[in-house]
């Protein structure tokens, strides 16, 4: 019987580039969560409102939709790293100035609404580099490896950020939260800086990026494989991901608790990503990702019901702990499988197209989860969800051709 290695999961640490990555990024991660949940408590306590959540998710992901294809051009044609430590740094002084208006009181809703959609501008352009970044730091061999841990530093922030931003509001209030957060990217930045790359050429360097943004969308659409991926991170999007907007409400209406019930549930979340991501990254069968993918798929609709219903506190952290799995499985493993397809001269264009699909997807189940909430309550809501989802598990068994090609 084959024995467990766990060195084999961590093997992408062995590089010393993204060593320096997984550390500034853990740290970042942590402030980036924080804020993310002191935000949407504060908007929460400030309005008393569900579908003010939904607007502040649709104000982060609009440019998304708007500049997302921009930022994969941009990745392509510019050096990854800089535009990273440009993105990381505008994000530090959104950060600082939510914390100002915070700390002397003049914060209203609207500052909130406009700082979340000037962060979703910079997210826009720093993701596609980031997420095209990886193959940079690590051996082409230990790619899907890599994206594996790179999800797993976004798991861990998930953890920790959460709980500790629940901490802090209850005892120092959000301005901290936000405060460590503008702090936290001095990480990420100095360890970008840190990195010693091999040179790399432009992928881009003639034609305008109209038409080499054209070539990036051609590109996607002929290939039925990543067509098919990028329809279901859509749905994954707006009827999972976007769920998670309505925590701050769920908390306090539906289970009775305050903030730091609202960091728990979170983390609890996160707790099941992480458990998803590091299964991943253990694991290089194709064969056995396929079925991780689809039993995430086959899981999820479940999980999300019976999350619905639950009104038993540890019970809801059990099952955010599986819908968090299920979420990683899914969407890991289809960032992989499309990173393993696509061409380097490609890269940064059709990551970009990932990433307007998957973030520019948020603003609108933001909206409509916000919208539902307030018309039906929050467990009808995540009822509703739950039968999309089942109906998208259903489908897979009509693409299951292109599914076996994964």
């Amino acid at each position: 019987m084959k024995s467990f290695n766990i060195s084999k999961t961590f093997t992408s640490l062995k590089s010393p580039n993204f060593r320096l990555w997984f550390i500034g990024q853990v740290v970042s991660l942590v402030g980036t969560w924080m804020q993310s949940t002191a935000q949407g408590y504060l908007i929460y306590e400030l309005t008393q409102s569900a579908a003010y959540l939904g607007i502040v998710a649709f104000a982060n992901g609009l440019p998304t939709i708007l500049f997302t294809l921009l930022g994969g051009f941009t990745a392509d044609r510019f050096s990854k790293r800089n535009v990273i430590v440009a993105a990381q740094s505008a994000m530090m002084v959104l950060a600082g100035i939510l914390a100002f208006l915070s700390f002397t009181h003049l914060i209203q809703p609207w500052h909130i609404v406009a700082l979340a959609f000037l962060l979703g501008v910079a997210n826009a352009f720093d993701a596609p580099a980031r997420q095209a970044f990886v193959v940079d730091m690590v051996d082409r061999e230990n790619l899907s490896n890599a994206i594996a841990l790179n999800s797993t530093i976004f798991n861990l922030g998930a953890i920790v950020g959460p709980a500790m931003a629940g901490l802090v509001y209850a005892w120092l209030g959000p301005s901290w939260c936000f405060t460590i957060n503008a702090i936290s990217f001095i990480a990420v930045i100095a360890a970008l800086l840190l990195m010693k790359l091999a040179p790399t050429k432009p992928q881009i360097t003639s034609g305008s990026p109209i038409k080499n943004l054209a070539e990036g969308l051609k590109y996607v659409i002929s290939e039925p494989r990543i067509r098919l991926i990028l329809v279901y991170v859509s749905i994954l999007s707006i009827f999972a991901f976007s769920l998670m907007t309505l925590m701050p409400a769920w908390a306090v209406k539906v289970l009775g608790g305050d903030v730091k019930l609202n960091g728990l549930l979170l983390t609890a979340r996160g707790i099941g990503s992480l458990i998803g991501a590091l299964m991943i990254a253990y694991t290089s069968s194709h064969l056995v990702r396929n079925r991780i993918w689809q039993l995430g798929w086959y899981l999820m609709p479940v999980a999300l019901a019976a999350f619905a219903l639950m009104r038993w506190i540890p019970g809801s952290f059990a099952l955010l702990i599986l819908l968090g799995w299920c979420l990683m499985a899914v969407l890991n493993i289809s960032n992989a499988l499309i990173q393993s397809y696509v061409s380097d001269h490609m890269r940064g264009r059709v990551m970009g197209v990932y990433t307007m699909v998957f973030f520019g997807s948020m603003p609108l189940g933001g909206l409509l989860v916000g919208g539902l909430a307030t018309a039906f309550g929050e467990p009808a809501t995540a009822l509703i969800c739950a039968s999309v989802i089942l109906l998208a598990t259903i489908g897979t068994f009509f693409f299951r051709k292109t599914i076996q090609q994964f």
